[in-house]
């Protein structure tokens, strides 16, 4: 159950509520557990829990999923028999899981009439609506070729004037082109031009990393105005860069997606608010394969996050992969046995290794930050004198910084807690900023 928690304090929290005092009502019928928490306010927080899924949902304010009130209903439960006691649900908890169930059957549904085909009169609605749809996203490449040729202008303009001032501008110039890209329906866009402004007050040697900036996006901009004649799998990548975006129920059931089954483990999980919304990262790596894999999800306050798959658990399913030049996000097809513990850390590499990965995932999409890896026998090297942190191969021949937005320095030491001068095993992020580590094992997977 603490697995299952989205961070430390959330764990502590949680195993706090776990007793029965701070739940005046609870209940559990088939695979809900439901309960009533006193909080600061007058009405105690709603909880309810659907096992099978898992599934979370309270009426606390937290955007954390689960919350610490679902980690403690859910302790309390779990250990100690008879702690929670079957019962009739409340309306609130019938009316939950019955949305849930109906949105399961809509998804089924749909699914079946995508594949089945069969030319009955049903379909002449949905030939209309995905005419409607047809139409909708040609509107939409046009928009974003409109934004695109509209930042091709605005970059000629500054690199004309010169990178000198570009510094004194602040961010107000860049925040304007960027709403200028959300305004053609274009995020992916928008995001590398607010990176313009970041580079423009970065330090020494700024203009560098900012001419390299406006490279980038140069190329994303002339790609994208010339996508229809790119080799099709990076047309994919060049469309997702920009922030078209495939729904997952497509990738299950395109024709040229790369299903991959494979006994999977999971190397990583992190959740990050972004704005009203929470993100989840999954990380995964194919036993027999050695393929990486990212399944990615968010959830806001009405739309909990639908997969937990904590750290150090190896999962037999298929994972179709999102199409690409450099394939990555996936998305959960059928699972072919529950989760179980792994037996040890994955095989991996040194610091060469790992940058020759980055390397190629690189030459195949320019515009990725980083590459999942795995290091081998390396010992985390605190900097000095404001230096950057570097993860040392042991036989001391070579070493990756650690990436300086790393600003979580608790879990750096963590790390070198861990290790106590030993190698182990870390897997993270391997990008041209340095080295950002997520989970380490000895002997036990621990995030950092």
């Amino acid at each position: 159950m603490l697995a299952l928690a989205p961070d430390a304090p959330s764990r502590k929290a949680g195993s706090r509520l776990a007793t029965r005092g701070s739940w005046p009502e609870t209940g559990t019928r088939g695979s809900a557990v439901w309960g009533l928490c006193k909080g600061s306010g007058s009405k105690p927080y709603q909880t309810v829990v659907d096992t099978a899924g898992p599934a979370f949902k309270c009426s606390c304010p937290s955007r954390k999923f689960p919350c610490k009130h679902a980690l403690g209903l859910l302790l309390m439960w779990a250990g100690e028999e008879g702690a929670v006691g079957e019962g009739e649900p409340p309306a609130w908890v019938t009316e939950w899981l019955a949305a849930r169930q109906q949105r399961a059957e809509k998804k089924t549904a749909a699914a079946s009439n995508e594949v089945s085909g069969d030319g009955s009169s049903d379909s002449a609605p949905s030939a209309a609506n995905q005419d409607a749809a047809r139409r909708r996203a040609a509107l939409r490449v046009q928009r974003i070729a409109a934004g695109a040729t509209e930042l091709e202008q605005r970059l000629e303009d500054l690199l004309r004037s010169g990178l000198a001032t570009a510094d004194r501008a602040g961010y107000g110039t860049w925040d304007e082109t960027a709403a200028r890209m959300v305004d053609a329906q274009a995020p992916g866009l928008a995001a590398r031009v607010r990176e313009l402004g970041s580079a423009a007050t970065s330090g020494p040697d700024w203009p560098s990393r900012l001419l390299a900036e406006c490279s980038l996006i140069h190329l994303l901009d002339q790609a994208f105005l010339g996508v229809e004649r790119l080799p099709p799998a990076l047309a994919a990548t060049v469309r997702t860069r920009v922030g078209l975006t495939t729904d997952a129920s497509d990738v299950l059931a395109g024709a040229d997606t790369m299903s991959v089954r494979d006994r999977w483990l999971v190397l990583a999980q992190q959740d990050t608010e972004e704005g009203m919304l929470t993100s989840r990262r999954i990380w995964l790596r194919g036993e027999r394969t050695g393929r990486m894999a990212l399944h990615l999800s968010f959830g806001g306050r009405d739309r909990p996050l639908d997969l937990s798959l904590p750290r150090g658990l190896v999962l037999d399913a298929d994972l179709a992969y999102y199409p690409g030049a450099r394939p990555l996000r996936v998305v959960l097809g059928t699972r072919h046995a529950d989760p179980v513990p792994a037996g040890g850390p994955p095989p991996g590499g040194g610091t060469d290794a790992a940058l020759a990965a980055y390397g190629h995932a690189l030459r195949d999409d320019p515009w990725l930050d980083a590459w999942p890896v795995v290091l081998t026998d390396v010992v985390p090297i605190p900097g000095r004198d404001g230096e950057p942190w570097q993860l040392a191969d042991a036989d001391g021949e070579s070493a990756l910084p650690v990436d300086p937005r790393c600003t979580e320095r608790a879990g750096l030491w963590r790390l070198a807690a861990i290790s106590g001068g030993e190698p182990v095993t870390v897997f993270g992020e391997c990008g041209h900023r340095g080295f950002v580590p997520l989970t380490t094992w000895d002997p036990e997977p621990v995030a950092l």
